[in-house]
C-alpha cells in the first residue's frame, strides 16, 4: 500500500504521524512511505532521517494526499484538507467528530475511509490509540495549573504542593479515567491536596487501592461537584463519553460560587468540553478569564511535547496502522476494533456516538456500505 505522512498544519501542532522508526516498520513490511518535506521537523527528525528509513520525501501536501492509498496523520484534517481527500482512501488519525460539525461535513463530502484514534478498542473495551496522548495530557493538565495558579497568570497566587505550613492547593479531578489517573498521579506528587469524582464505584476502588489514601475519591452527584468545585483551587475536566461530546459538568452559574482566580483545565476540550464557559485555545494564548475564573482550554496539549507525544503515539497506533495498510479496507471488517474506529465511510456516519451527537443519520456497516 502508497501510505503518505503530511505536514501537520494545525496551530502549534509539531507531533507527526509516523516518526522514522514507524515508517521503518511499514517499509519492512512491504510498504511505500511518502513523507511531506519538513513533516518531522518537530520531533527533530530530518528528511535524510526519513529517507534512511526508507520514505520518499514529497515537497508538498497535495502530491501526499493525490498519490497515497491510506494518509497518516495526528489531529484531524483541517479546512484545507478535506477537498484534497477521496472516495476510497483511507484516513487514519485523531478525528474528534462529535463538536466539529464543519469536519464532519467535509469528511462526508469527500467518500474517504476515516478511522478515528479515540474510538479504537481493544479486548477489554478500552481505548488504546488514545491512552497514550490522554497519559501526556493528564500529566501536562497539572504543570498548566501550576502556571495558570500563579498570580502573574490571573490566578489565585498559590503552588500548588505548598510549603511547610503552608496549606497545599486543592485539586479536584472530573474523571477517574487515564486522564484523571494521570492527573490526580501527579498533583498529588507534588504534594497538593487531590480528590477524583467518577461515577463508577468499581474505579473509584481501584484509584483507592492504587493511591493508598494519597488521593480522596467521592461518587459523581451534582451535591459532589458542587461542593468540590466551590472548595477547589483547580478543576481538572477529564470526563469522556467515547465518540461523544462530552458532559457539561460544570456550569457558567457554578462559577461566581468558586474561588476567584481559581483555575479549570479542560482536557476534554476536544470532545466539546466538560466546562459551560470551554472553548479552545491554543499553545500560544491557552488561558482566558471568565467570571474571575481562569480556563485553560488548548485543544492539542500532547503537541506541545512533541517527542514523547509522537512516539508513544506511534507505538500504540503501529499496530493497527499496519493491519490496514496489509489489508486495506477489509481489515475494518475482520477485525471488530477497527471497526469500532470506523467513524466515516462513503458519505455516511458509521459510529453510533458521533451521530447521535451530530444529529446526523447512524449507518453501521452492513446497512448497504460495503467495502
Amino acid at each position: 500500500m502508497r501510505v503518505g505522512v503530511p505536514k501537520e498544519i494545525k496551530v502549534q501542532e509539531y507531533r507527526v504521524g509516523l516518526t522514522p522508526g514507524a515508517v521503518r516498520e511499514y517499509v519492512a513490511a512491504g510498504h511505500e512511505v511518502t513523507v511531506e518535506t519538513g513533516a518531522g521537523g518537530g520531533i527533530g527528525a530530518s528528511d535524510e532521517d526519513y529517507r534512511r528509513a526508507g520514505a520518499t520525501i514529497a515537497e508538498s501536501a497535495r502530491d501526499i494526499f493525490a498519490k497515497s492509498d491510506m494518509i497518516v496523520k495526528v489531529k484531524e484534517p483541517q479546512t484545507s484538507e478535506w477537498p484534497q481527500l477521496r472516495e476510497g482512501q483511507i484516513l487514519f488519525t485523531y478525528l474528534h467528530l462529535a463538536p466539529d460539525p464543519e469536519q464532519a461535513r467535509g469528511l462526508l463530502a469527500s467518500g474517504c475511509t476515516a478511522i478515528a484514534y479515540e474510538t479504537v478498542t481493544d479486548a477489554a473495551g478500552h481505548l488504546p490509540l488514545l491512552a497514550p496522548m490522554s497519559e501526556v495530557a493528564g500529566r501536562l493538565a497539572i504543570e498548566a495549573a501550576g502556571a495558570a495558579l500563579k498570580r502573574s497568570a490571573g490566578g489565585r497566587g498559590l503552588l500548588l504542593g505548598g510549603v511547610p505550613g503552608v496549606q497545599p492547593a486543592r485539586v479536584v479531578v472530573l474523571g477517574g479515567g487515564v486522564v484523571g489517573t494521570q492527573a490526580a498521579r501527579m498533583a498529588a506528587g507534588l504534594g497538593a491536596e487531590v480528590t477524583v469524582i467518577d461515577r463508577s464505584i468499581p474505579r473509584l476502588r481501584e484509584l483507592d487501592d492504587l493511591f493508598v489514601g494519597r488521593v480522596r475519591t467521592r461518587f459523581s452527584t451534582i451535591e459532589s461537584v458542587e461542593e468540590e468545585v466551590f472548595a477547589a483551587d483547580v478543576v481538572i475536566g477529564a470526563v469522556l463519553v467515547p465518540g461523544a461530546s462530552a458532559p457539561k459538568l460544570v456550569t457558567r452559574a457554578m462559577l461566581t460560587s468558586m474561588r476567584p482566580g481559581a483555575v479549570l483545565v479542560d482536557v476534554a476540550i476536544d470532545q466539546g468540553g466538560c466546562f459551560e464557559t470551554s472553548h479552545p485555545t491554543t499553545h500560544a494564548d491557552p488561558t482566558y478569564l471568565v467570571d474571575g475564573i481562569v480556563h485553560y482550554c488548548v485543544a492539542n496539549m500532547p503537541g506541545a511535547v512533541p517527542v514523547t507525544s509522537s512516539q508513544a503515539l506511534n507505538n500504540a497506533t503501529l499496530p493497527f496502522g499496519l493491519m490496514l495498510a496489509n489489508k486495506g479496507f477489509a481489515a475494518v471488517l475482520e477485525n471488530p476494533h477497527l471497526r469500532n474506529g470506523l467513524n466515516v465511510h462513503r458519505g455516511r456516519i458509521t459510529n453510533k456516538a458521533v451521530a447521535e451527537s451530530l444529529g446526523l443519520e447512524f449507518a453501521p456497516l452492513g446497512s448497504g456500505l460495503a467495502a
